[in-house]
C-alpha cells in the first residue's frame, strides 16, 4: 500500500491548476476507497463555503479548473486521494476570474489553527486544522511537500497568487494552505 501511495504522489507531484497557467501533467489515480466523495467545503475564518465539483484532467493534463463564469465555486481532484482518506487531498478555486474576487481570494490570509469543514456524500462532516499557509513561485514548487506521502489524512487548500503575467495569462505563484484532519 505505501508503494501505491508513493507512486500515486509521485504522479500527483507534477500536478497545477490549469485556470493559473500549469504545466503538463500526468497524475495517476488514488487506491480505490471506500470513503465517500466530499460534496461540500467550508472555511468558517474567511466566510466562504461551496459546493465541491469533480476536477479531473484535462486534454492538456492539467487539472481542470472550477468554471470562471463561477468564481465562487470549489472543486476537488476527483482521481486523486479522498479527504479523509490516507494521504493529501486537494481542494482547489480561483482567486479572480475576470476581475471578479474568487473563493479562495484570501487564502493567504488564512491562520494556523483556522478549520476547514468537508462534507462528503454520506452526510459525514470532516475537519481539518490548518498548520501553515505558504506562497510559492510556480518555478519552484515543492511538489513533494504538497504531492507526497502522509502517514495522515491531509488536505491542501490550493490557488493561484503572487504576480500577474498578463502576456502569459497567469499568476507566477501558488498559495497552498496545509492542513491536517483533526
Amino acid at each position: 500500500m505505501r508503494r501505491t501511495l508513493s507512486l500515486v504522489a509521485a504522479l500527483l507531484a507534477l500536478l497545477t491548476l490549469a485556470a493559473c497557467g500549469g504545466a503538463p501533467t500526468t497524475p495517476g489515480r488514488a487506491v480505490a476507497t471506500a470513503t465517500a466523495v466530499p460534496t461540500y467545503v467550508e472555511v468558517p475564518d474567511l466566510g466562504i463555503s461551496s459546493t465541491l465539483i469533480d476536477l479531473h484532467l484535462g486534454p492538456s493534463r492539467e487539472l481542470e479548473a472550477p468554471p470562471l463564469d463561477d468564481p465562487g465555486q470549489a472543486g476537488w481532484y476527483a482521481d486523486g486521494v479522498r479527504p479523509g482518506d490516507l494521504g493529501p487531498a486537494v481542494i482547489a478555486a480561483h482567486v479572480n476570474a475576470h476581475g471578479t474576487p474568487g473563493l479562495f481570494v484570501d487564502l493567504h490570509t488564512l491562520s494556523p489553527g483556522a478549520l476547514v469543514h468537508v462534507r462528503r456524500a454520506d452526510d459525514s462532516v470532516i475537519t481539518f486544522r490548518v498548520t501553515n499557509v505558504e506562497r510559492f513561485p510556480k518555478a519552484e514548487f515543492p511538489t513533494a511537500r504538497v504531492y507526497g506521502d502522509l502517514d495522515h489524512p491531509g488536505l491542501r487548500l490550493i490557488t493561484c497568487g503572487g504576480e500577474y503575467d498578463p502576456a502569459e495569462r497567469r499568476y507566477l505563484d501558488n498559495w497552498v494552505a496545509f492542513a491536517e484532519m483533526v
